[in-house]
């Protein structure tokens, strides 16, 4: 019985909720409008100079898939 007892007590210590470690507010870091559009602009350089990138690696990777082991054909001559 004072097992069950004690681990009642612990559990319920152990689960209950307090408001002492909880956040008091959101997190405020001043960020104002201007602040967005700039890190906003800022991905926009990011993705465009990402694009070229990628088309030229799909480029690479399309050339070096290609059979480049063709048979040499023999001249005609008349």
């Amino acid at each position: 019985m004072k097992t069950t007892l004690l681990k009642n007590a612990l559990l319920l210590s152990i689960g209950s909720v307090s408001n002492a470690f909880a956040a008091s507010s959101a997190r405020e870091d001043n960020s104002g409008l201007f602040v967005w559009i700039f890190l906003g602009f800022c991905a926009l350089i990011v993705i465009a100079q990402l694009m070229p990138v990628m088309l030229l690696l799909f480029g690479f990777a399309k050339g070096l898939s290609k059979d480049k082991t063709a048979e040499p054909q023999p001249v005609k001559t008349k």
